[in-house]
C-alpha cells in the first residue's frame, strides 16, 4: 500500500502502519489452530483506527509450520 495516499477516515492523519495478521478459519482449521487466513492490517499512527483487508489464503509450508508450533 502506498502510505503517501493514506488518510485516516476517523482523524484525518496521513501516516499509517501496515502489518500482516493470520487467523484460523472454521471447523478443522479452528480445532487444530491452523492459521490459514491472511489479512493486511492498516492502522493509523495517531488514533490507532485499523482496517483489515483480506489477503490470499496462506497455505503450504506456513500452515504446516503453524500446526507444528502450536
Amino acid at each position: 500500500m502506498n502510505q503517501k495516499s493514506y488518510t485516516c477516515p476517523k482523524c484525518g492523519n496521513r501516516k499509517a502502519e501496515v502489518d500482516e495478521i493470520r487467523t484460523t478459519g472454521a471447523g478443522f482449521t479452528k480445532y487444530f489452530n491452523i492459521q490459514n487466513r491472511k489479512f493486511t492490517a492498516v492502522s493509523c499512527s495517531r488514533c490507532g483506527f485499523t482496517e483489515l483487508y483480506r489477503g490470499t489464503r496462506a497455505g503450504g509450508a506456513s500452515s504446516v509450520l503453524d500446526f507444528l508450533t502450536n
